[in-house]
């Protein structure tokens, strides 16, 4: 087992600056080459205050605000409009950082794109949703429309 300091948050083991133990296979070959955790040290502990300070820093600061923007979030429609073929595909797919720049845009708050789930990847024009985490007990479904981009 590998003792890991988390750098963002991972879906099922914690959120960014938590110490946790993973098998080792998981650790060398996905957590720490993706990015998501380092190992963990005798001086990590510097290391997981400044973590938990940052992710402090971008989190909303109360539950009743969390609840209030995931009501907005939820009651808008967000419209994505990206590059799409004759048949509507997409060239690429809709990331989180698409998603939170297309929320900003209309007006409706930042988001931290390290927040937003895309449950199946959005390849396709048409109406899809993502999920925002947050607050640690709030998540919100956003409803996205993905149009073609006008030439």
């Amino acid at each position: 087992m590998s003792k890991l300091i988390l750098t963002n948050e991972v879906d099922g083991l914690g959120s960014a600056g938590d110490v946790i133990e993973v098998k080792d296979g998981y650790a060398r070959n996905y957590l720490i080459p993706q990015g998501f955790a380092v190992a963990w040290s005798r001086g990590g502990e510097k290391q997981v205050a400044d973590i938990r300070a940052s992710r402090e820093a971008r989190a909303i600061a109360s539950h009743d605000d969390a609840v209030a923007l995931k009501n907005t979030l939820e009651n808008a429609r967000v419209r994505l409009a990206v590059k799409a073929g004759a048949e509507g595909r997409l060239f690429g797919s809709v990331k989180p950082a698409d998603i939170a720049a297309a929320v900003a845009d209309a007006g409706l708050g930042q988001l931290d794109k390290r927040t937003i789930t895309v449950p199946s990847p959005i390849k396709v024009v048409g109406d899809h949703e993502a999920l925002v985490r947050l607050h640690d007990e709030v998540t919100a479904v956003i409803p996205l429309q993905v149009i073609a981009l006008k030439k």
